[in-house]
């Protein structure tokens, strides 16, 4: 039997799949395939292919894929996010790690078995930087790829780590068999600000201050921000997210110089999140209880990153500056969550 083609997202259910799977969709040439531990929501659902329940832990389900599909491009979005990370961090290591192991060696098979490079993308995260303190990050600006590659996080341990596996099996798997076995997978990885997404609800993510404030004021719940007014990290909206994955998927090979790119759009304090969700919500009770240890994670991260590589390679333009992101993307739909 001919296997058929196909897409495969894995962590299909979570932020990112929901926005990527309603892109994808719109391209019927190309059936998606998922493989998640939770059923997507039925509007989700009909999008897909085929929807199969399982993990990334679980090299069967990969198998039984591998059976079926002839798949050319990955979108590999499963993981264990920061916050949770650090409460289970063996759990996370066998998720974010072992499970990324498990999806390149079956975008190895993949590519092996049908003669072309496997396209890879892999969302990587600002976790994988670690500054030392707030005087080097004020001093830093916006960081480099190549710069503070010292993850203070497990979360961040693990995207680092995966990003490097992902540059081996992009260049050097198995670099003393007789004949060459790399570059059967096309790794691509982008490392991603906090995305803040109007869709789905914030589910306690380190990053997750800035959507908690809105969903807070639409509800008309008191709200205490657990960091410092001033903290400042990058942010992204989420359709420019799904948008950073599809561009950087098509760019031409030979166009790109990094196998993990940054990406930016707007690095806003809290204090600045604050204020403008109270232009909308005037009544909003919105303050600030810092947590020392979240508070401690968030200094870590860069303030803002460089990502002219990005722009350089493969066109990366962010659509959402803060204003636009949150007056015309989260605000409204937000606030229409909770108006039904």
């Amino acid at each position: 039997m001919l296997r058929r083609p196909g897409i495969l997202i894995t962590g299909a259910s979570g932020e990112i799949g929901h926005g990527l799977i309603s892109r994808l969709a719109q391209d019927r040439s190309t059936p998606i395939v998922t493989l998640d531990v939770r059923n997507l929501e039925p509007d989700l659902g009909k999008m897909v292919h085929r929807e199969i329940i399982g993990s990334i832990t679980d090299p069967a389900a990969l198998d039984r894929i591998l059976a079926e599909f002839d798949i050319d491009h990955v979108y590999h979005l499963a993981a264990y996010l920061s916050t949770r990370s650090e409460f289970t961090p063996v759990t996370a290591h066998e998720v974010n790690v072992e499970g990324t192991m498990n999806l390149l060696e079956f975008a190895q098979k993949q590519g092996e078995s049908h003669g072309r490079p496997v396209v890879f993308l892999y969302p990587s995260s600002i976790a994988a930087y670690g500054l030392p303190d707030l005087e080097t990050k004020a001093k830093a600006g916006k960081v480099r790829e190549e710069e503070f590659n010292t993850p203070t996080t497990m979360y961040g341990c693990n995207k680092l780590y995966c990003e490097l596996l992902g540059r081996y099996y992009a260049r050097h798997y198995k670099q003393l068999s007789a004949e060459p076995l790399s570059g059967k997978v096309d790794f691509r990885a982008v490392r991603f600000p906090g995305l803040i997404s109007a869709v789905t609800v914030p589910s306690g993510g380190t990053s997750d201050y800035a959507p908690e404030m809105i969903h807070a004021a639409a509800k008309g719940e008191a709200y205490a921000c657990f960091v410092r007014p001033d903290t400042r990290i990058p942010f992204m909206a989420m359709p420019d997210g799904v948008e950073v994955l599809l561009k950087l998927a098509y760019a031409p090979r030979e166009r790109l110089s990094k196998t993990a790119y940054n990406v930016g759009a707007f690095n806003p304090s809290a204090e600045e999140v604050r204020h403008i969700v109270l232009e909308s919500f005037p009544g909003a009770n919105l303050t600030y209880a810092n947590d020392v240890k979240r508070q401690g994670i968030v200094d870590s991260w860069p303030g803002d990153v460089n990502d002219s590589a990005a722009r350089a390679d493969w066109g990366w333009a962010p659509q959402y500056d803060f204003r636009r992101a949150f007056s015309e993307y989260l605000i409204p739909m937000i606030r229409e969550r909770y108006a039904k």
